[in-house]
């Protein structure tokens, strides 16, 4: 995918080249041929068809209905505008022919493209070739997001002869957006050559997966053959280990050493120096908070059922190995029970058992408290394998999942919005908190994260969702409530909200969504349960830990403001999920002053051995741990971030995890070798953490 601005000439109106065909002209495609996606809503201004999409509607946008043979064609150029102010503009473009299946990625193109900045762009894609096998290999390829025969896009299984529609919406709809469409093209020409593996038949692809749980039909550097590759990788990378120590001026807590010290406390804290942010350590260093998410073994999980022909060589249950089939990731296993996922076997640390011998957990654990400090890294972020945290010698942050009673009408993306008015809820913070009540009480442990990417919807969405729920859901008695406190009657409620309640117990009965009337009520109350989720939350955890830092909820992306702004109030630290190449233009809403913890960000590529690049696509591993050094040192530049947190220490599995995901975003691959340019990049910006962030102080940068 590349985008680039589009030049003055290509503004012009309803230019036609030879070798093109318009599949979208604004300026001439009829309404009629355009269909609403997920609530996405469209209008025509002039040369542009300008679309709004609300957050958490499925995935919002338009389609494009027509019928088109593109099977001549090696590229589809999309000419978008980003007409809203919330930084890169995420779309996914998708192509269907008559068979298409979006859920199952059956008779699709899907790719994704970016737009940063206001200017129109011109989004250029490759279009897949046509491989003789594919459609019989892709139907047997289950459970990824995306497979080995995608030589270009996300999900490549196409009939490019027969298109009848093309879609473009959001890939991350957790925000309402604006933005627009001028043109979509496809252009006449050879498609790239594929390798000759692509091209195997059906039963000479099958199985794909070797017993490392790596690729088999494609060589890359680095790749493992055997047991004794894996023995002398580890060899090596002891003398890299043993030249890098890391960093100099750094204390025991990976704080600066050689700034200017605080008062020493027994845990860590928040404080802000001049117009700087940061945490400070137990020892009263100045600390940025700097690692990756998942520092465990079992990162390269994934499931069997309905799969064991993907694998050469799985274990006999009479095989040392087979315990890997019931070793698992403890904060992950909870959505592989969600989903009934009853067989797995974890790769990973199968090849860690390879690599290190009998005693492969404590010879990895110690690794990788030897890697992150090598590496410039002075955390273990949450997700991790409790017992390497426990081991005190890298500060590490965690995260916990609410499961108390649902807001039964709201929008379930990782899980449903707890209800914060039932009684359970607090309970729930209080088990989990008594659950970790070791790590509470650890001055390696900087604080908590309680849940991860929330559904907060729109402004008036909790309370609509609350409205959707049954009359006993307890945060529609309390809406009840405070209607009656503020209304003289049901009667006076109806003719505010233009409904027809017949009394109180009619308003909790009814789960229908009122109009525009109630939008005032239905904002105020989406706040009051804002309120009360993010107030709760807080007062149980500083009572049972005050010395830890309360993290927020990790907003996906920049989060809905009056969401933001409510956690702002509550937590010590505001925590995001953003994945962008950098954080130049990233801002807290007007007149809030607070730190802010990237909880995940990353890049991946496609020259190694895995399928998908993750949410952000570069070229190659150079260009990886080029950016990595471009994003980290922007968020050192921000005078609010106190640390930015890598999604994940390892690759995902190569057949995906319980939800597909085959993202190759690791720092080091399944068979626990690092990724040596990535690694380049996290130190070259690691050791010098300190100084850059200094320079900020000083220099004053934004």
């Amino acid at each position: 995918m590349h985008c680039a601005r589009m030049s003055p000439l290509l503004l012009a109106a309803g230019v036609v080249h030879a070798g093109e065909i318009v599949l979208f002209d604004a300026a001439a495609t009829p309404i009629s041929a355009l269909v609403s996606q997920s609530g996405g809503s469209f209008a025509a201004r002039g040369e542009v068809l300008e679309v709004a999409t609300r957050g958490n509607t499925g995935y919002p946008g338009v389609l494009v209905k027509g019928s088109w043979d593109l099977s001549a064609c090696n590229r589809i150029t999309f000419e978008l505008v980003n007409l809203d102010s919330k930084g890169e503009l995420p779309l996914t473009i998708r192509l269907d022919d008559p068979d298409a299946d979006p859920g199952r990625s059956r008779g699709v193109f899907v790719d994704r493209v970016k737009l940063a900045g206001h200017a129109p762009q011109a989004c250029t894609v490759a279009l897949p070739p046509t491989l003789p096998n594919a459609r019989a290999i892709q139907s047997r390829l289950t459970g990824m997001r995306a497979g080995p025969l995608t030589t270009t896009g996300v999900v490549a299984d196409l009939d490019a002869s027969r298109v009848v529609g093309v879609a473009v919406y959001l890939r991350l709809p957790k925000l309402d957006w604006r933005w627009g469409i001028r043109r979509i093209v496809a252009t006449i020409g050879e498609a790239a050559p594929v390798p000759d593996w692509m091209r195997l038949p059906e039963e000479r692809f099958f199985p794909f997966i070797d017993v490392y749980g790596q690729f088999r039909h494609k060589e890359w550097p680095g790749k493992i053959h055997s047991d004794a590759d894996l023995r002398a990788a580890r060899e090596r990378e002891r003398a890299d280990l043993d030249a890098h120590p890391g960093p100099k001026g750094w204390g025991r807590f990976g704080g600066w050493a050689e700034g200017p010290k605080q008062a020493a406390t027994r845990h860590f804290r928040v404080q802000k120096i001049d117009d700087t942010w940061w945490l400070v350590d137990p020892d009263g260093y100045l600390y940025w908070s700097h690692g990756p998410v998942r520092v465990t073994p079992s990162f390269a999980m994934t499931p069997l059922d309905g799969r064991e022909t993907f694998f050469t060589d799985l274990p006999a249950e009479d095989s040392p190995f087979a315990e890997f089939y019931r070793t698992r990731d403890e904060l992950l296993h909870p959505y592989y029970v969600k989903r009934n996922i009853r067989r797995t076997y974890d790769f990973s640390a199968a090849n860690c058992r390879r690599k290190y011998g009998e005693e492969w957990f404590r010879a990895f654990a110690d690794q990788a408290h030897l890697r992150l400090r090598s590496w410039g890294l002075n955390t273990i972020a949450n997700g991790s394998d409790r017992r390497i945290c426990l081991m005190d010698r890298t500060p590490y942050a965690d995260r916990f999942e609410l499961k108390s009673r649902p807001i039964a009408g709201s929008h379930d993306g990782w899980w449903p919005f707890r209800d914060p008015f039932d009684a359970g809820f607090r309970a729930e913070v209080r088990r989990h908190l008594e659950e970790h009540r070791r790590e509470m009480e650890d001055p390696w442990c900087f604080g908590f994260f309680v849940d991860n990417e929330l559904s907060w919807g729109g402004p008036t969405d909790l309370a609509a969702w609350t409205l959707a729920s049954p009359p006993d859901q307890p945060a529609k008695i309390e809406f009840r409530d405070r209607l009656r406190a503020r209304y003289a009657g049901v009667e006076a409620l109806n003719a505010a909200w233009a409904t027809e309640y017949p009394d109180w117990d009619g308003f909790l009965a009814d789960t229908r969504r009122p109009g525009p009337g109630a939008d005032e009520d239905l904002q105020a109350f989406s706040l009051t349960i804002a309120e009360a989720y993010f107030r709760n939350i807080r007062e149980e955890f500083k009572a049972a830990a005050p010395g830890k830092l309360y993290l927020g909820c990790r907003f996906a992306g920049r989060g809905p403001e009056f969401a933001v702004r409510v956690a702002a109030a509550h937590c010590d630290v505001v925590s995001y999920n953003i994945y962008a190449r950098h954080l130049d233009d990233f801002r807290l809403p007007a007149g809030i002053d607070k730190p802010v913890l990237i909880g995940e960000f990353h890049f991946g590529a496609l020259d190694r051995g895995l399928f998908h690049p993750g949410l952000i696509k570069l070229a190659d591993q150079e260009e990886r741990g080029r950016t990595y050094v471009r994003y980290v040192t922007s968020a050192l530049n921000h005078p609010q971030v106190v640390g930015v947190h890598w999604h994940q220490f390892g690759d995902q599995a190569t057949t995906g995890r319980f939800d597909g995901e085959n993202f190759q975003v690791g720092f080091v691959d399944c068979c626990d070798s690092p990724y040596p340019e990535t690694v380049a990049g996290i130190r070259e910006v690691g050791y010098h953490l300190y100084e850059i962030r200094a320079a900020r102080r000083h220099t004053g940068r934004p």
